[in-house]
């Protein structure tokens, strides 16, 4: 697999052998049960991170849903799942990496250089044979990991409405054309910018596409520099990571739709 994704059997091997660290980042948009799923049945060792909590500073409409969290704060949090400088870390939802996209973008913004997304989540380790803990685990001891944030490009509003390349939008696409949106106040997609939906990233069992379908697909939108959001920066996340499977490096706009459609001064389009 390649640096931004982990098999099912290769992970079971490297946890045989130890020295890994394990988040289980699971969390979807209207589902607050993602620490009683944990209880139920995780992978052994695995640590549960709260997104809303752990992974995006306090939701505001100047900044957004799911705004980056502070430096020092992440890195408290981070400590507390026991990560340490220069050690691996895996990162798995059940949802195909939709929501550990999230931790796996965090991280690599936050310096960390071996992180990688368990391909097909959760249900690709129980098809694989993995087994599964239930209940909570031990509080792993405190790490030492110092969070060196920005080695992950990132744009802001000013930027997104005047960006020189491609500027994916990775949410459903009738919520791009604007024809629902269950969230935000307004309507629409960032004038400009394309339809991506990030769940074409997934083949049929919820794995990532080949790094040459996901090439093919990201190179099709044209040429330039990419960068990526949706309704609050969380599977944009999965979109760069995708980006990176296929050797394409991508910026993230955090505030994404919640911060922009918030903004009365910002203009607005709709329809295909």
């Amino acid at each position: 697999m390649s640096a931004v994704l982990i098999s099912a059997v290769e992970l079971r091997e490297k946890l045989a052998a130890g020295g890994i660290r394990l988040l289980d980042v699971r969390w979807a948009l209207g589902d607050p049960d993602g620490p009683q799923h944990y209880l139920d049945g995780h992978v052994p060792g695995a640590v549960f991170v709260d997104l809303e909590t752990e992974l995006a500073a306090a939701p505001a409409p100047a900044r957004g849903r799911h705004p980056l969290p502070e430096p020092r704060a992440f890195e408290k949090c981070a400590r507390s799942w026991g990560l340490n400088d220069g050690e691996p870390v895996v990162v798995y939802d059940a949802t195909g990496g939709m929501a550990a996209a999230r931790a796996w973008w965090l991280l690599r913004w936050a310096g960390v250089a071996e992180v990688r997304i368990l391909d097909g989540g959760l249900p690709a380790w129980i098809a694989a044979g993995g087994e599964l803990a239930t209940g909570a685990e031990s509080d792993p001891a405190p790490g030492d990991l110092v969070v060196r944030p920005g080695a992950l490009p990132v744009i802001d509003a000013d930027t997104a409405a005047k960006w020189p390349g491609m500027l994916l939008d990775a949410r459903a696409g009738e919520r791009y054309r604007g024809e629902v949106e269950p969230v935000d106040p307004r309507a629409g997609h960032i004038p400009g910018a394309v339809s991506a939906p990030t769940a074409e990233n997934l083949d049929e069992t919820g794995r990532f596409r080949t790094p040459e379908e996901l090439r093919s697909r990201f190179t099709a939108f044209g040429p330039g520099p990419v960068a990526v959001y949706c309704g609050s920066g969380v599977t944009a996340a999965h979109q760069i990571a995708a980006l990176a499977h296929a050797g394409i490096d991508a910026a993230l706009y955090p505030g994404s739709w919640s911060q922009w459609s918030n903004d009365p001064k910002r203009p607005v389009a709709t329809g295909a």
